[in-house]
C-alpha cells in the first residue's frame, strides 16, 4: 500500500478540495481520501510537500494515435471515407500505441484518452477508452467500443462533395435517420428469428455495430458546430432513444436552455486555435461558462491533432478566465468528462474504490497556469515524475 500526504487535494467528488489532504492507494485502486487518518503499518508514504493532486486528467475526445504525429499519409488513419456509413470501422484497429503524444500526455497529467475516427462521414465508426501508459497495449484499454461517432454540418458534407450523397444538412439527416431505421428493423428480425438461423436475416457488419447504438447502450458522439446542427442532432436521438453527445458544440451558448432542458452533455473545444472554417466562426471560450450558468454538464477536448495533449489544461484555464466556475473547469477535465463517456464508475473523480489516476501540479493549473506537472500516476504507478519535486 501506499499513502500520499500533504497535499492539495481536488477530488472531484463529495469531499470537494481539501487543503491538507491524504490518499491511501491498495494496489491499482484508491482505498481511502481524507483531511487525516491513521496511515497503516508497511506503508510506503510519499510526502508530496503541498502539491495540488487532481484526478487524472481526461481528454473525452481526441485522435490521439489514430492522426499520428509527424507521420504524414503513413500515419493518418482517421477515416475511411469510401463510404459515408461506416460505424463497422475500429478506432481500437486505427490506434499506434507508440504515437510519441502519448508520453507527451503522460507528462502532462492526461491518464486517459478516449480517440477514434475522424469526422468525414455521417456515421464514422467506433470510439475507444485507453490509458496513456501501461506495460502492453492490451492493458491500456479501459473500454472499447466506449461510442459511435456520428458528424453534421460542413465536414460529410465538404467529404463527398456536390455530385454524390450526402451533399447538404438534409442528406446527412436523412441518411443517418435512414440507416438507424435500418438497424433497428435488423434488430427486430434477428430477434424474430430467435433460435432458427433459417429466418435471421443477411449478416450485416454495418448494422450488427449499430445495434447497441439504438438500444441505448453505446453512446452517440455527434460532431456538431452550428445550433441547427445541433438541434437536427438531438432532434435524431430523441427519435431513436439514442444516449447522445455534443461534440465540439460551438454555437451551443445559443441554446443553452434548451440543451440544459433536455439534458445533453457536451464535449467543447477544441480551443487555443484558429477558427478554419465558416461553422466554427463563433467559437468563443466564454461559451463553457454560460453553459454551466444554464446547468449544462461540460467536458472540454483536445482535438488531437488540432491541439497537443498538453494544451487541455490550459485551455479548461482559458474557459476559467473567460467566466467558467474554477470548480467547473476542474470538472470539465476530470468528472465530467468521465459522465460524457459513461466511465465515471472507474475515473474522474478521488474516491474509494476508483483507479488510482493521478495528475500533480506544483499548484492549481486552472487558477496557475504557469504551473508545471511533476508527476502523473496511472493505476497506482508512476508513469511520470520529477524528482525535484516528488523523492
Amino acid at each position: 500500500m501506499v499513502v500520499i500526504k500533504n497535499a492539495v487535494l481536488a477530488t472531484m467528488g463529495p469531499d470537494g478540495i481539501l487543503q491538507h489532504g491524504m490518499i491511501l492507494i491498495d494496489r491499482n485502486k484508491i482505498e481511502k481520501c481524507g483531511e487525516t487518518f491513521e496511515i497503516p503499518r508497511d506503508t510506503f508514504v510519499i510526502d508530496a510537500n503541498g502539491a495540488f493532486i487532481m484526478p487524472g486528467i481526461i481528454d473525452a475526445h481526441t485522435h490521439i494515435g489514430v492522426f499520428e504525429t509527424g507521420t504524414g499519409p503513413a500515419g493518418i488513419d482517421g477515416n475511411e471515407s469510401c463510404d459515408p456509413i461506416t460505424p463497422h470501422i475500429r478506432g481500437l484497429d486505427g490506434v499506434n500505441p507508440f504515437d510519441c503524444e502519448f508520453s507527451r500526455a503522460v507528462k502532462s497529467g492526461v491518464t486517459t484518452v478516449v480517440t477514434g475516427p475522424g469526422s468525414s462521414n455521417p456515421i464514422g465508426g467506433q470510439f475507444l477508452a485507453l490509458k496513456t501508459s501501461g506495460r502492453t497495449f492490451a492493458e491500456q484499454i479501459i473500454k472499447a467500443p466506449v461510442a459511435m461517432k456520428m458528424a453534421f454540418g460542413e465536414n460529410p458534407k465538404n467529404v463527398y462533395g456536390e455530385k454524390q450523397i450526402p451533399s447538404t444538412r438534409m442528406g446527412v439527416a436523412a441518411l443517418i435517420r435512414e440507416t438507424l431505421y435500418k438497424a433497428c428493423e435488423y434488430q427486430r428480425k434477428k430477434e424474430y428469428a430467435g433460435q432458427n438461423p433459417d429466418k435471421e436475416p443477411p449478416f450485416d457488419m454495418r448494422l450488427e455495430a449499430l445495434i447497441p447504438v439504438v438500444n441505448g447502450i453505446l453512446p452517440v458522439k455527434a460532431h456538431a458546430h452550428r445550433a441547427d446542427d445541433i438541434l437536427t442532432a438531438i432532434r435524431i436521438a430523441e427519435e431513436f432513444r439514442i444516449n447522445m453527445t455534443i461534440e465540439h458544440c460551438t454555437e451551443g451558448y445559443l441554446i443553452a436552455s434548451e440543451l440544459a432542458e433536455k439534458n445533453i452533455k457536451v464535449i467543447l473545444g477544441p480551443y487555443l486555435g484558429f477558427p478554419h472554417k465558416n461553422e466554427n466562426m463563433k467559437q468563443d471560450e466564454s461559451a463553457a461558462g454560460i453553459l454551466e450558468k444554464a446547468g449544462v454538464k461540460v467536458a472540454i477536448m483536445t482535438d488531437l491533432p488540432a491541439m497537443h495533449e498538453e494544451s487541455l489544461v490550459l485551455s479548461a484555464a482559458v474557459c476559467y478566465r473567460k467566466g467558467m466556475s474554477m470548480e467547473g473547469a476542474l470538472k470539465a477535465i476530470t468528472i465530467h468528462a468521465a459522465e460524457a463517456v459513461q466511465l465515471e464508475k472507474n475515473i474522474g473523480s478521488i474516491e474509494q474504490g476508483k483507479d488510482a489516476d493521478l495528475a500533480f501540479f506544483r499548484d492549481n493549473p486552472i487558477l496557475n497556469p504557469n504551473t508545471m506537472c511533476i508527476g502523473t500516476m496511472i493505476n497506482g504507478e508512476f508513469c511520470f515524475r520529477n524528482s525535484e519535486f516528488l523523492r
